[in-house]
């Protein structure tokens, strides 16, 4: 497994592990992918927010690769590029991706009612302080 900054040329491959994945172009995000071999298994992106601080933005991992460390990989990479201050939103119900997040030291740090959409359902804010 590689983990490197994503190019312009593996938005197709990041589109096949997430469609959604193609409003992070790199170059205008900071975008990461996780390759297995010549695939694409996952990816990250994030933005700046302010000095120091960021906000990770997305990540997905391919399903048949799932369950194999690549979300964290992939998470510790970019917060090891960028120490800092990290931000986060998820959704409430998500709670295997909220399970790898305070595993991974973030913290619970507020909720926003009504964040996400199809379906309706509240956000959890969380942060971690490198």
């Amino acid at each position: 497994m590689t983990i490197r900054r994503a190019v312009t040329e593996d938005l197709h491959a990041i589109a096949t592990v997430d469609p959604r994945g193609t409003q992070w172009p790199p170059g205008r995000y900071d975008v990461l992918v996780a390759e297995s071999g010549v695939t694409v298994a996952g990816f990250l992106a994030w933005r700046e927010i302010a000095a120091g601080e960021y906000e990770l933005l997305d990540i997905a991992v391919a399903p048949t690769q799932r369950r194999h460390g690549i979300g964290e990989r992939l998470i510790r990479a970019a917060i090891n590029e960028h120490p800092g201050t990290w931000f986060l939103e998820v959704r409430e119900s998500n709670t295997a991706a909220i399970r790898l997040y305070r595993k991974l030291g973030f913290e619970e740090a507020g909720r926003r009612p009504g964040y996400y959409e199809d379906p309706l359902e509240g956000g959890v804010v969380m942060s971690f302080h490198s």
